[in-house]
């Protein structure tokens, strides 16, 4: 069965057109011929899918409204896939997501998925398995822990995948959100409706948080009138008894927000202030907003694949920090030729290590050689040169020959 499924990935994007266009060439790096991908987009960021290397093979529509639900909705209904995912555009997919979807929609009793998100450093955990209840707390699951009543498990927005089928029988996502709270409001409706979420520990997305029209590139919010507004609405549908006390749980929690950014020197207190008060904006706003999940129609267009082929294997470069110009010259030109590849930088010290998918197209993993990769690990860690390089390789993407690492 797994053999017949087939993969539409959608990618949204508003305002953030050179993240697009990293995003896509992460994507064009999955390892399996069974993807297509869709981008629905602000003009910018149709321009630059339009320009991209893979263009013929995209599926570019116009994002008409700024509306995430919405552009999300018209992805699916271009979607010809059984199985429709979504990543946002300031993350990238690590090669095998593609692979590890498919492979879990197999069992035909999942209707749905998510898996891990990494965060900035590319290393350690930004979201993970979770759990959410009705009020759109969520909480870490321990390993092994169930989920509990009142609670589905948690679905992150940029690392996503749903059977078709099932959001054109149950509706896509609620267009009252415009942004947040869309993919939890669908986990609860899933939930709802008795349908299986599954957690995917090998469906690994990287999630940068890049500027937007919400936030500066450093996490500091702009405007906060779209989480009000969708948490009003939210609770309206899902928590309505408790929705004076989640919206004052709300308040206070985005008042220490903005009040330990402040003591960072982020904010003024007028900033605070006009912060509050667009929230409090949108609390007012959703709790009358129009609240509507269409039902998705059957797909009109053929399938497309992104790739016709596989990909070559992974290749491997590495070197120390004072050779990085040579050999980013090196992977950009394995890129060029269409080989993925992988750079790994060590400097003589204990610098902790980042990993990133660079603009360029490769993966780069920067570090001290005596350094830790896992922020568990010690902060001085005594590795001779060669050891660490596989140490890494294999932690990367698991066991290889290092016969396949080049210098």
């Amino acid at each position: 069965m797994s053999d017949a499924l087939r993969l539409s990935v959608v990618v949204v994007s508003a305002g953030r057109p050179r993240a697009l266009d990293r995003c896509l060439t992460a994507l064009s790096q999955m390892q399996t011929t069974r993807a297509e991908v869709i981008v629905v987009a602000d003009p910018a960021g149709m321009a630059v899918a339009q320009r991209h290397p893979q263009a013929a093979r995209l599926t570019i529509l116009p994002q008409d409204r700024p509306n995430i639900s919405a552009a999300r909705n018209a992805g699916i209904a271009a979607a010809a896939a059984e199985i429709v995912a979504f990543i946002d555009d300031d993350a990238v997919p690590e090669p095998g997501w593609a692979a590890a979807l498919l492979a879990a929609f197999a069992d035909p009793a999942i209707a749905a998925a998510t898996g891990p998100v990494i965060g900035r450093n590319g290393i350690s955990l930004q979201w993970g398995r979770m759990a959410v209840d009705r009020q759109g707390r969520d909480r870490w699951l321990p390993a092994e822990e169930q989920i509990a009543p009142g609670e589905v498990p948690k679905i992150h927005g940029t690392n996503m995948a749903f059977r078709r089928k099932i959001l054109s029988r149950t509706g896509g996502f609620d267009t009252g959100f415009a942004f947040f709270l869309d993919e939890t409001d669908l986990a609860l409706r899933l939930g709802e409706a008795g349908l299986q979420i599954a957690y995917l520990p090998n469906a690994v997305v990287h999630h940068g948080f890049a500027a937007s029209v919400r936030r500066t590139e450093d996490r500091v919010p702009l405007d906060l009138f779209d989480i009000g507004a969708s948490t009003a609405l939210f609770l309206r549908k899902h928590a309505p008894a408790d929705r004076d006390v989640a919206v004052a749980r709300l308040e206070a929690a985005q008042r220490a927000r903005l009040l330990r950014l402040a003591r960072r020197r982020k904010l003024t207190a007028q900033e605070m202030r006009k912060l509050m008060e667009s929230l409090r904006a949108g609390i007012s706003e959703g709790a009358k907003r129009a609240s509507s999940a269409p039902i998705i129609a059957p797909c009109q267009r053929s399938f497309q694949p992104l790739r016709e082929t596989l990909p070559p294997e992974m290749a491997f470069a590495d070197g120390w920090w004072f050779s990085a110009q040579k050999l980013r010259t090196h992977a950009a030109a394995k890129i060029a030729d269409g080989q993925p590849t992988t750079l790994i930088l060590l400097a003589p010290s204990t610098r902790k290590h980042r990993v990133e998918f660079t603009q360029g197209g490769w993966w780069e993993q920067r570090g001290g050689l005596y350094g830790p990769s896992d922020r568990t690990g010690a902060r001085f860690q005594p590795w001779r040169y060669q050891n660490r390089i596989l140490a890494e390789t294999q932690r990367l993407f698991g066991e290889i020959s290092i016969e396949r690492v080049f210098s």
